[in-house]
């Protein structure tokens, strides 16, 4: 097993009151390879226009809006393929269209999963993050309030988040995605929970393996630690996600979380 602390800018502040967790990647394997669903989808959507443009070209087009856009509520990586279409001439399509598509290639994939933790077949361990539970549990008896915003559907998260054990974890509550284009946004999450909870930016701590939440925590001044988990096997960091975290402003890279109290004596916590 792999497991090393990389500080790219260590944690200068007096502590911190609240955490802010993403979801898939960070604490959840449900949706292990959604990739691998939505950018081929998303490649046969732009390819069945007969542009005649290079399978490579286009694939590479795509990986970098949907990669750039991780963490995002899911409708923004599908106006971007609407974008991409119409730029080509393609006719407009409503990004909820695309979406719809999107997740009913995922929920396939993905039912067996759901389905073994919901009957017991399958331990949550095996498809969370390592050592998470225990760690936001460990955050949680140091006084640190634990809040979770995905850019996953609100009701899937909720759902997903109980099937591993989770749900009631996070006293600050569960956000994602809903029906209106820009509700429960992460960057409204987070200036809600430092207006509510009457946070000094160096007072929140963000964990997460997506680009927009670890930005965003940078540039208000918290402390963002990028969960660069390799996640097809568990273990270790996935050299990809580690160099897009870094580019988005983390000041920390972690591989998971089965070393608990390494983190938490990293970020001066305990």
């Amino acid at each position: 097993m792999s497991f090393s602390i990389e500080t790219i800018r260590p944690y200068t502040g007096s502590g911190f009151k609240c955490a802010l967790f993403d979801f898939d990647g960070t604490i959840s394997l449900i949706r292990e390879g959604w990739q691998k669903v939505m950018i081929p989808y998303f490649c046969e959507v732009i390819e069945a226009l007969g542009t005649d443009e290079n399978t490579d070209e286009v694939k590479a087009e795509v990986t970098e809006f949907v990669d750039r856009l991780t963490g995002k509520q899911t409708i923004y990586q599908c106006i971007a393929l609407d974008e991409a279409v119409v730029k080509r001439g393609g006719a407009h399509v409503e990004p909820g269209e695309y979406k719809a598509e999107y997740l009913r290639r995922l929920n396939l994939k993905i039912a067996d999963r759901k389905n073994g933790l919901a009957d017991g077949r399958i331990n949550p361990d095996s498809l969370s993050v390592r050592g998470a539970k225990a760690f936001i549990e460990a955050l949680r008896a140091a006084g640190i309030k634990c809040f979770l915003a995905s850019g996953t559907d609100e009701s899937d998260v909720i759902y997903e988040a109980s099937l591993l054990g989770v749900k009631d974890l996070f006293d600050g509550g569960i956000h994602g995605a809903r029906d209106a284009l820009l509700d429960c946004s992460k960057e409204a999450v987070i200036k809600n929970m430092i207006e509510r909870q009457k946070l000094i930016p160096e007072e929140l701590v963000t964990f997460g393996d997506g680009f927009v939440e670890i930005e965003l925590t940078a540039a208000l001044g918290g402390y963002a630690v990028g969960v660069a988990t390799d996640e097809k096997t568990g273990d270790g960091v996935d050299a990809a996600k580690r160099t897009r975290l870094i580019n988005a402003g983390a000041d920390m890279i972690i591989p998971h979380f089965e070393k608990y109290g390494d983190v938490i004596k990293a970020l001066t916590v305990g």
